[in-house]
């Protein structure tokens, strides 16, 4: 019986899930992203990019091999039918790796980052559910100062995803990063407490 505690961990685009996962490696409790694996899955030569490119087209590959993450981008933000296709080839795959990566485990709990685990209906991975919260103003600012993306391109982005309030509908634990970085890293410590009482 597998008996390791699973928290999902997601959020909304720059909600801050990359610095609340640093904190819980820390404490030393094993991470699974699923964009980490994401990006390992469509390295040059890897099946899953051939697939992408057939689908997608080769424009969307760079002389060097690499996915042109960008064009990719475009391509799927303006047309939530290509999102689709592009989540169709991802999500089983990257879920297979989870899976594995899980029963290599033998911690009392691990965190899987899931940035889209209410859009992929992926909520039957997890035994748990931290969202990271933070205001749509600050994601907003947060995303334009770090990707320099036009008001256009985070509109299109923010649309994609679950709005705020279905993603706090289905938390168990919240983590709002509206704060200093200091806060942000006393509320994972306190769920680390939380979270190693759940799974004794």
């Amino acid at each position: 019986m597998d008996i390791l505690l699973k928290i999902g961990l997601t959020g909304g685009i720059a909600s801050g899930k990359s610095t609340v996962s640093d904190y819980f490696s820390k404490l030393g409790i094993p991470i699974i992203d699923a964009d980490e694996i994401a990006h390992n899955l469509v390295e040059p030569n890897k099946p899953l990019l051939k697939t992408i490119a057939e689908t997608f087209g080769n424009e969307i590959i760079l002389e060097n091999g690499n996915l042109n993450r960008a064009k990719l981008r475009k391509i799927i933000f303006a047309a939530p039918n290509k999102r689709q296709q592009l989540e169709a080839i991802l999500h089983p795959a990257i879920k297979q790796v989870m899976e594995t990566q899980i029963h290599q485990l033998n911690n009392c709990y691990c965190i899987l980052s899931i940035p889209l685990l209410l859009e992929a209906k992926q909520i039957d991975m997890v035994d748990r559910v931290l969202v990271i919260d933070c205001p749509m103003k600050l994601q907003r600012q947060r995303l334009q100062q770090r990707n320099n993306l036009s008001t256009i391109e985070i509109d299109q982005i923010l649309k994609a995803q679950a709005d705020r309030n279905s993603r706090l509908a289905i938390a168990n634990e919240v983590i709002y990063n509206d704060s200093n970085l200091y806060d942000l890293q006393q509320q994972v410590v306190t769920l680390h407490k939380q979270y190693q009482v759940y799974s004794a």
